[in-house]
């Protein structure tokens, strides 16, 4: 057999549609490692090189287009180009693209934030998420005279050397590659969920600062945070004099105007805000008390006899950034954008079950908010798609996933006009419709025919009858 007759038809079509992209990929091996620039594009043989997006909808190199679920890695809750935030973008570009001075902008932007985010009452600016949630780490150790941050395992906050380990690997809490030791047993990783496991570190080890966690779960909910932890946690935290740290990178500005905070009215001591907050531009945000939030302040911590933190930032609320998101948050606060982005998630999630119910497949599409999940139950169990409830299912089944088989299917979506989040599922925004709903449910549906005719998929049977799991 000859090795294009052992590729798979998915494969085939696949190479046949991005031939273009299949060259830029072999020049990209020559001069960036592994080809990608970040991790989450890491698939095989090689992803779409994308040209141009509107709305809801992207176009690659080749032509091809696709209804987009990657959502600029959840930064566009709005969608492609929005004409608002354009605007915005090239008045400001008219005016000058880095002014090396404060500006009035950064003003405008820290004022929407805190009108609009409970727990936040004075902001700093960084470039990133990362850099937000290290920034918030070392305020937290200032703040307390502590020096421990409790993570939970398979959070994400970033890739920097307190926050890279426990979330793909190195589950246990030992350091990553290229990671000291000495950082990474300052950190505790913890199951998730655990409130009782939280409270017995903080009361055993006494040198707790914070605990800092994704406030939906892992992966925008793969593994999913239900309210009564938050709460537990902000008990618990308060009863200790240990902060809470919000991780809402992703979720900040999209379940709510003012996040998970506002929507449950859990009320965190610091916040980490990016994507969202900088409207698809570079840019991220701390957010919170103002006591906390004064260890950056010079003039504060001169007058309270204490030393100031340090912190830089060439691009730390860069005017087009600021331009941007000024733009975004205020229609996000005058709209319902997030409603209606919710409100669109709820009915695909709802379709793609029950084509998975039709089509006898035992997995499940689930989440919360604007997000949708894939649960390609790796170990078989009994599921009734239509009625699956994620916290009855363990971590460890919800993050299992046969990698060759989630590989095909990110392939076949893409043959179908179709690209979410890697394996993962997607993020929905504002801009998508019912429309959209329909492209997606019908390449869903033949995405999974695809994978049966490769013998991905066992033989169709019904899953109405199965337990719920």
């Amino acid at each position: 057999m000859t090795e294009r007759q052992a590729r798979s038809g998915i494969l085939e079509t696949y190479l046949a549609r991005t031939q273009r992209s299949a060259a830029r990929y072999r020049e990209a091996q020559e001069v960036l490692p592994g080809g990608i620039v970040h991790d989450s594009r890491r698939m095989k043989p090689y992803g779409i090189y994308g040209d141009r997006a509107l709305g809801s909808r992207k176009w690659d190199i080749d032509g091809n287009e696709y209804v987009d679920y990657y959502g600029g890695h959840g930064a566009l809750l709005l969608g492609h180009q929005h004409p608002e935030v354009l605007k915005a973008i090239h008045a400001q570009l008219g005016k000058g693209m880095h002014l090396a001075a404060s500006h009035e902008l950064e003003i405008r932007w820290a004022r929407l934030i805190v009108d609009m985010v409970p727990s936040v009452e004075r902001v700093r600016f960084t470039a990133s998420g990362t850099e937000a949630t290290q920034l918030a780490m070392r305020l937290a150790r200032a703040h307390t005279g502590r020096s421990r941050i409790i993570r939970f395992q398979t959070h994400f906050h970033g890739w920097h050397d307190q926050a890279a380990f426990g979330v793909h690997d190195h589950l246990d809490g030992s350091a990553s590659v290229g990671v000291l030791p000495e950082v990474a047993q300052a950190t505790s990783v913890l199951p998730p969920n655990d409130v009782a496991a939280v409270e017995r570190l903080i009361v055993e080890r006494k040198d707790v600062a914070a605990v800092m966690i994704e406030p939906v779960g892992s992966s925008s909910g793969i593994v999913p945070t239900p309210p009564e932890v938050l709460s537990g946690l902000r008990e618990v935290t308060r009863k200790h004099g240990v902060l809470l740290i919000f991780d809402e990178v992703v979720t900040g500005f999209r379940v709510a105007p003012g996040g998970v905070q506002a929507y449950y009215n859990i009320i965190p001591d610091l916040t980490t805000m990016a994507k969202i907050v900088a409207g698809g531009m570079q840019g991220g945000a701390v957010g919170g008390r103002k006591d906390i939030l004064d260890w950056l302040d010079h003039d504060a911590c001169q007058v309270a006899g204490r030393e100031f933190i340090n912190h830089h930032g060439t691009h730390n609320a860069h005017p087009v950034s600021a331009a941007a998101g000024i733009a975004t948050l205020e229609i996000i606060r005058t709209t319902d954008a997030c409603e209606k982005a919710s409100a669109t998630a709820a009915t695909l999630r709802q379709r793609m079950n029950e084509v998975l119910e039709e089509e006898g497949v035992p997995w499940a599409v689930y989440g919360v908010h604007s997000f949708f999940n894939i649960h390609s139950n790796p170990r078989g169990d009994p599921i009734r798609p239509t009625r699956f409830d994620a916290s009855t299912i363990t971590v460890e089944s919800l993050k299992a996933r046969n990698e060759s088989m989630l590989g095909k299917l990110r392939l076949a979506m893409l043959n179908n006009g179709v690209d979410l989040k890697g394996w993962r599922g997607g993020l929905v925004s504002s801009a998508h419709t019912a429309e959209d709903i329909e492209w997606t449910v019908d390449a869903w549906r033949k995405s999974l025919r695809a994978l049966r005719e490769e013998g991905e998929l066992p033989a169709s049977r019904s899953t109405k009858t199965a337990a719920t799991a």
